[in-house]
């Protein structure tokens, strides 16, 4: 039985590694400051012996007693509408907190796996996405507090590794979804099922040509677990290669829920990524792991999950 602290246990990605990590049969402290997370996701665990809610902000001092295996650190606003109203504790979070947890991986001699995002490439000049791209970011923009607290992270991830020689781990998350996303989440996909169980007008921002590479939770989750547990030091891409429109998602959205909503569109927000998709080569060759869930398959249990939470 390992021991595995989450940040962000309780929000979308944390709480489906909480539940992985306790199918594995590990011992898990979940530690959130639901600012975004909410209790809701973990309800189900809270009665298990193996399991442990810690009310905590990770950007403050962070005490836990025991050994520790490994550190997951996943607390961060992650959805534009959150770092656009939380700027500084976005900020705050991708420095100080991974600082903080990367200095507990330290006294713990746990392994470290950072949470870190296809938002570190920016507007990409180029397509697919590699992790040898340094990326196309605009450090000063709307969306800059969120690119560079995750590129300060990374910064700081390999700083340890190297002077401290923490055994440290970098994902670089592309779009996710699934169960337990919140319904006014910001991203496309909650705003669009949502907005079409209720058959309001579902909203595409500009001509709605933009492109996003999908990938279901469960395959996320996968690969993650692969990745802590490899000796892969450098960053490395987990996502779905299987790249659309926003408008062509949208319509697939307001079919498979059988809406009468029609699409409208908006202006396009400042810095919003043109295009989007993961070169997946090193994840293949080092993990022996790809996406194997079926976008249709996958937006069909999220489109359940968020129906009986709306009751629609």
């Amino acid at each position: 039985m390992a021991r595995v602290l989450i940040t962000g246990g309780a929000g979308f990605l944390g709480s489906h590694l909480c539940d992985r990590f306790i199918a594995e049969g590990n011992e898990v402290i979940c530690m959130d400051n639901l600012i975004t997370g909410s209790t809701d996701n973990i309800a189900h665990l809270l009665g298990n012996p193996n399991f442990k809610f810690i009310h905590h902000d990770v950007t403050n001092y962070i005490y836990i007693s025991g050994d520790l295996d490994y550190i997951l650190h996943f607390a961060s606003p992650a959805s534009p509408i959150d770092y656009l109203k939380l700027p500084i504790q976005t900020l705050k979070v991708g420095s100080l907190g991974t600082h903080n947890t990367l200095g507990l991986a330290k006294a713990k001699n746990a392994r470290f796996l950072l949470a870190s995002t296809s938002e570190t490439y920016g507007d990409p000049a180029i397509h697919p996405q590699p992790e040898s791209y340094w990326g196309n970011v605009n450090p000063v923009g709307f969306r800059g507090v969120y690119d560079e607290a995750k590129r300060f992270a990374e910064a700081m991830t390999m700083a340890y590794h190297r002077y401290h020689n923490v055994e440290t781990r970098i994902v670089r998350i592309f779009n996710t979804y699934g169960p337990r996303m919140r319904l006014v989440d910001g991203r496309a996909i909650p705003n669009f099922i949502t907005q079409a169980l209720r058959n309001e007008p579902v909203t595409v921002y500009g001509n709605g040509q933009q492109t996003r590479s999908v990938c279901y939770v469960d395959d996320l989750v996968e690969g993650l677990y692969r990745l802590l547990l490899s000796n892969e030091v450098e960053p490395v891409n987990i996502g779905n290669p299987d790249e659309l429109t926003m408008y062509d998602l949208a319509k697939e959205i307001i079919e498979l829920t059988n809406s009468k909503s029609e699409i409208i569109h908006e202006e396009l927000p400042s810095d919003d990524p043109k295009v989007r998709q993961p070169d997946i080569t090193k994840a293949k060759n080092l993990l022996n792991w790809e996406p194997k869930i079926n976008r249709l398959e996958g937006l069909k249990t999220t489109i359940e999950d968020f129906r009986k939470r709306l009751q629609y």
